[in-house]
């Protein structure tokens, strides 16, 4: 606020000051401001009167500004938001700037519009819910199915079944496939299926593995019938030996820092023993026990007979 006219030294009981704001055209007076010099030597009332400009609230229908009660005074920004099922067009952050004499938003004011799908397709050898719709609102839900086949396999429905309108002219995902799927028989090399054995391999059939004595399965186990008539994830393979129970570490020198020790890696990370080769060893060194004890036997009697 400023002092109109000339200000002065000294001013008598009773006469009165008007007031105004700055200029700069950003702020404005919402009413005439007077004051008084009051017999005390005190000035009534003595209180600010100019505010900043503000832009005027935006109204959104089905929708709104975040803090639209508190005002947008200039330089405020607006952050708009939509209702459930309602989608915001044009900018979603508006700021209140000077325009000539006047504040106003910078951009338009956004609007809120309602979220609509067209129709998520026809699939060839199936169908939807509600096919004979154009328009679905939001989340409104279709769900497909695959006709019967006139041949020896039926077709399988693969991608989601089930697809919900999540946004403007926008499904959770495309629409499936109905086609036939085949997988061949599954062969593992030094391996076989746990799983029952089928004569035809179809869509999402699983199978699970185990390799032979003596190998270790890697890879994923199990795997199923994809729809591109293949095994997936990929085939595991079945490695002679045994499986490592830990994971392969970097020698230590590696790091920067370090001296270089001499350090044995324990017994259980050298090598992972099955319950038949622990018995193989513990055989192995009776025997030995055994031939050593006759041997020393043989030798004690050779020498009381010396």
């Amino acid at each position: 606020m400023i002092i109109k006219g000339v200000p002065k030294s000294s001013y008598v009981i009773w006469e009165k000051v008007f007031y105004g704001c700055k200029p700069g055209h950003l702020y404005k007076l919402f009413a005439p401001y007077i004051t008084f010099c009051e017999p005390n030597n005190t000035w009534f009332p003595i209180d600010e009167a100019c505010y900043k400009k503000s832009c005027p609230t935006p109204k959104v229908p089905n929708g709104g500004a975040v803090d639209s009660h508190i005002g947008f005074e200039f330089g405020k920004e607006a952050h708009f938001y939509c209702d459930d099922g309602y989608y915001l067009k044009g900018e979603q952050i508006l700021t209140c700037k000077l325009s000539g004499d006047q504040v106003n938003w910078d951009y338009a004011i956004p609007t809120c519009e309602k979220i609509l799908c067209e129709s998520p397709g026809k699939i060839e050898n199936g169908k939807h819910t509600n096919s004979w719709r154009k328009v679905f609102e939001f989340n409104e839900l279709v769900t497909y199915s695959c006709d019967p086949s006139n041949g020896p396999d039926e077709y399988s429905l693969v991608g989601e079944s089930k697809l919900i309108c999540s946004g403007p002219s926008k499904w959770s995902s495309d629409p499936p496939q109905c086609k036939v799927v085949k997988c061949d028989y599954p062969v593992l090399k030094h391996g076989r299926p746990v799983s029952k054995i089928k004569e035809k391999f179809s869509y999402q059939d699983e199978i699970l593995f185990q390799c032979l004595e003596g190998f270790y399965l890697n890879g994923s186990n199990p795997v199923f019938c994809g729809g591109n008539n293949t095994w997936e994830p990929k085939m595991p393979t079945c490695i002679r030996g045994f499986k490592p129970t830990h994971p392969n570490k970097p020698p230590v020198v590696r790091y920067p820092g370090y001296p270089n020790p001499v350090e044995l890696p324990p017994i259980e990370e050298i090598v992972e023993l099955d319950s038949g080769v622990i018995a193989l060893i513990i055989f192995t060194i009776l025997v030995a026990i055994a031939i050593i004890c006759t041997c020393l036997y043989k030798c004690l009697r050779r020498e009381k007979k010396g």
